[in-house]
């Protein structure tokens, strides 16, 4: 028996990278709470649950419409990471993990749509 999303090893790396994101910006100023903190957390919640949306339809063209939701919200929190990185808040020796796990979740999200596609397209 299967767990749908949850067995799906980009969604717990996505989930991995929501879990850091929220204790990397526990640490920020409190007058960045309705911005970069609030921003950085939902982009960070938007990978996985998108995903798990997707799978959750039942629909290959639904499921890669979601997945590039995620990819979206993917390269969202990397700009967020970056613009921490030029306002000082975050040092890169601490956004590199992250940003590595980002970087994988990007492959694996493009490689799950193209499965899908092929599937779509009766390859």
């Amino acid at each position: 028996m299967t767990n749908g999303y949850k067995d799906l090893v980009v969604w717990q790396r996505a989930m991995d990278v929501a879990v850091e994101t929220y204790r990397l910006t526990s640490s920020f100023p409190k007058d960045e709470i309705y911005g970069l903190t609030s921003q950085m957390r939902r982009a960070a919640v938007s990978i996985a649950s998108n995903i798990a949306e997707g799978e959750g339809r039942k629909s290959n063209n639904e499921f890669s419409y979601f997945l590039g939701i995620a990819l979206g919200s993917k390269s969202e929190l990397e700009t967020q990471l970056v613009l921490c990185e030029r306002v000082n808040l975050l040092k890169d020796s601490e956004t590199s993990w992250i940003k590595e796990n980002l970087n994988d979740i990007g492959k694996m999200i493009t490689a799950l749509r193209r499965k899908l596609n092929k599937r779509d397209a009766g390859t």
